[in-house]
This record gives C-alpha cells, sequence and structure tokens, in this order.
C-alpha cells in the first residue's frame, strides 16, 4: 500500500474546527505499543496524521496517554483522557478521547480522527461538514472519524460517568448522521504489525 502525495488544501471556508487525533489506545493488538509512533512506509503514524488533517481545520490537538514527551516534539498540545476510577491511564476506549478533546477545544465544532488510518482522505473535513444537519454528530465510514459539536461536551461527560463506553451507541444518542464516504479503502485502520508493511 503506498501512500498518495499530499495535496495542497485550504482550510475549510467555514466556523473554526479543531482536529483531534485520537492516539490514546493501549495497541494491545500491536503487542501493547503506541501506534501513533509506529512508523508506516518510514514515518510515524502520528506524523503522518499530523500532515493529512493539519491543512482541512483550524487548530490540532493529540490525545495521548503515553510518551507524552515524544509526542509533545510535534509543537501540538497533548492531552490524556480523563481519569474514570482509580485507573490510570484509564484507556477508556475512544469515547475517552473524544471527551477530553471536548473539553480541550476552544472552537464550535471538532473533527476526530485515530491516528491509525494512514489514508483518510484529504477532504474529510469538507465531506463531513457538507454532510451536517440539524442533528448533534456527523459521523464518516468509521464512528471514530467524526465532526462533533463542543455542545455535545455535557452529554458525553454524563454518558462516560454513567459507565457506558460505547462510541456507536453515544453517536446514536446525539443523533449522528452517516456521511457515505466516496473510497471506503481509504478509511482502513492498522491493527496489527503485519498491516504496517501493507
Amino acid at each position: 500500500m503506498s501512500l498518495p502525495s499530499l495535496m495542497a488544501l485550504s482550510k475549510p471556508a467555514l466556523e473554526p474546527i479543531t482536529g483531534l487525533l485520537l492516539c490514546g489506545g493501549a495497541g494491545r493488538r500491536m503487542g501493547g505499543a503506541d501506534k501513533g509512533l509506529m512508523s508506516f512506509h518510514g514515518k510515524p503514524l502520528i506524523d503522518i496524521a499530523i500532515d493529512r488533517l493539519s491543512p482541512q481545520v483550524t487548530s490540532l490537538i493529540i490525545n495521548a496517554n503515553r510518551n507524552r514527551a515524544q509526542y509533545l516534539q510535534r509543537g501540538l498540545p497533548v492531552i490524556a483522557d480523563p481519569v474514570f476510577g482509580e485507573q490510570t491511564p484509564s484507556y477508556e476506549g475512544p469515547l475517552a478521547g473524544i471527551l477530553a478533546g471536548l473539553q480541550t477545544a476552544s472552537t464550535p465544532w471538532m473533527v476526530t480522527v485515530p491516528c491509525d488510518c494512514p489514508l483518510f482522505p484529504l477532504e474529510l473535513v469538507s465531506q463531513l461538514w457538507a454532510g451536517r444537519s440539524a442533528g448533534g454528530a456527523y459521523i464518516a465510514q468509521h464512528p471514530t472519524f467524526a465532526l462533533v459539536p463542543i455542545a455535545s461536551r455535557t452529554h458525553l461527560e454524563h454518558f462516560l460517568q454513567h459507565g457506558q463506553r460505547k462510541l456507536g451507541l453515544w453517536l446514536a444518542e446525539v443523533g449522528a448522521s452517516a456521511v457515505q464516504p466516496t473510497d471506503e479503502a481509504a478509511f482502513r485502520n492498522l491493527n496489527t504489525p503485519e498491516d504496517l508493511g501493507a
């Protein structure tokens, strides 16, 4: 699998949007490795994600629960998941990272992108923006690619505090609308060491 060349894209002519790069997982299927720092075609996945998303948004935040110093080298804010109970880090799944982003972002909207999908569209944000409706959150082909209003933070806090962890269920509760992708392969994520060499 080869990476397509990056094209110059202007920031979207829409409301300010924060990009949240989700790198906070435990990486169990990668043998516990920190996915964001693993290389794909010679480049760390976090750097690929930054290159692809930064032209599409107003600002970027990294969500990471380990190796904070290495992520900070990218010159971006790095935030950890909120802690639920006494687990540190909690590894409560992508919703915890999304909540951390909603608690940090200063824009009306936030788009979420997992660090382990290096081929996501260079037009992702504009596609999600065009597909929005009067509902609360808007998703692409994979639930972790979502355009979320900051106003949904209180609902997510309540959802997590009551022990709920399923991203799909939360998106359904806030009225998410699916946006049909033009290329489903672009949302393929890398789960195993073998995937990195594909």
